[in-house]
């Protein structure tokens, strides 16, 4: 019985965590780039591009697995009657956390879920950021212990909730019948892609049990830290063992610190970049993966940060804030990547940033 009772808590969560390391490894197959079969906010960046919002010609392309997620999680959403529309928790907080969070992940060149995917392709740069990314969530954890709240969402009309989905149908329509009016890398990382079906596909699949799983890899530290409760982080260590797994097979895993596939060895940086991703993780009560599905289920404040994340995506490439990964030069020799000067400033007023809204969204102290 308690077999039985374990595996209906967690089985979902643990079926997730594989069939999106899965899926990481049949979309890399496929064409996309390597240890990056699914990153959201790398596919954030690249929709910003392909939109005209940067002009990084190496990074556009409207992901059809970011399209895919969010209609999954309508589509699972609706069918458990667990489509809310809401909105009305401090929007505007929102979208300066989501374009900050964006930033920290692009300075490290890869969302939590990829920064999993890196380790399980053996890419040791990453445990710089998994590092980071701890240390960001416990100093948000710290905070919500002291009561930080960016307030409650309220019921809104059901059209409010399909904003993003409606955004995403539309984005889909253009990528498949419109194609002319949208920009495509012919080198760098936005060319290599998966056939859109595919994509689309394993969109809609990880969309779907996300929604059922909660998958969240900085709720699940959260939780872990709080609530001594490993469910949702158990998820994640699913992907990343299935991933290995899968590398190891295929001969795709290579345990190294150096010349891995979209990555730089800057590794302060890589820290301090997760570390204000998993911060502003927890403000926003959610990794991006996670407001993608929160918006897919009606949530119109994790729309918001949804398109805070690809402003921010633009804002990095516009200004030169995001990481450039190492390379190998035409003489053989191998050129360390990272972030300039621009990029290192943008994170420490992230920093600030995100202080002054925890500060801001403690309780009041009440008067003697």
């Amino acid at each position: 019985m308690k077999q039985q009772n374990w595996f209906r808590e967690h089985g979902v969560i643990l079926l997730t965590g594989v069939i999106v390391g899965i899926a990481a490894i049949v979309l890399t197959a496929c064409g996309n780039p390597k240890n990056m079969g699914f990153c959201i906010a790398c596919f954030e960046r690249d929709i910003a591009g392909a939109l005209g919002l940067h002009s990084a010609d190496k990074v556009q392309y409207v992901r059809p697995e970011i399209i895919g997620i969010v209609l999954g999680a309508l589509i699972a959403a609706a069918a458990a009657k667990e489509f809310r529309a809401k909105a009305g928790s401090s929007p505007a907080c929102r979208f300066v956390l989501g374009l900050f969070v964006m930033i920290g992940a692009l300075v490290f060149l890869g969302c939590p879920l990829r920064m999993v995917i890196r380790l399980g392709g053996g890419d040791l740069t990453a445990v710089a950021g998994l590092a980071g990314f701890i240390a960001g969530i416990l100093v948000g954890v710290f905070f919500l212990r002291r009561g930080f709240s960016l307030g409650r969402a309220y019921p809104v009309r059901q059209g409010e909730g399909m904003i993003l989905p409606g955004v995403m149908v539309v984005l889909l329509v253009l990528l498949v019948a419109v194609p002319g009016v949208l920009r495509f890398s012919e080198a760098g990382p936005g060319s290599m892609r998966a056939f859109w079906v595919i994509s689309l596909a394993a969109g809609l699949v990880v969309g779907v049990l996300a929604q059922r799983s909660r998958l969240c890899m900085a709720g699940g530290i959260r939780d872990a830290v709080m609530l001594q409760d490993f469910k949702l982080l158990s998820g994640f260590l699913a992907i990343w063992i299935t991933i290995t797994i899968g590398n190891l097979i295929i001969g795709n895993y290579n345990l190294s610190a150096v010349s891995q596939p979209i990555a730089h060895s800057q590794h302060l940086w890589s820290f301090l970049g997760m570390a204000l991703a998993g911060w502003g993780s927890i403000l926003l009560g959610g990794c991006p993966l996670r407001q993608l599905i929160l918006a897919g289920e009606g949530n119109g404040d994790s729309a918001v940060t949804v398109f805070g994340m690809i402003v921010g995506a633009a804002v990095a490439h516009n200004f030169g804030l995001a990481g450039a990964a190492d390379s190998v030069a035409e003489n053989g020799t191998y050129v360390v990547g990272g972030i300039g000067k621009a990029g290192m400033a943008a994170v420490v007023l992230g920093f600030v940033v995100l202080l002054v809204i925890t500060l801001t969204h403690l309780p009041r102290k009440e008067q003697a």
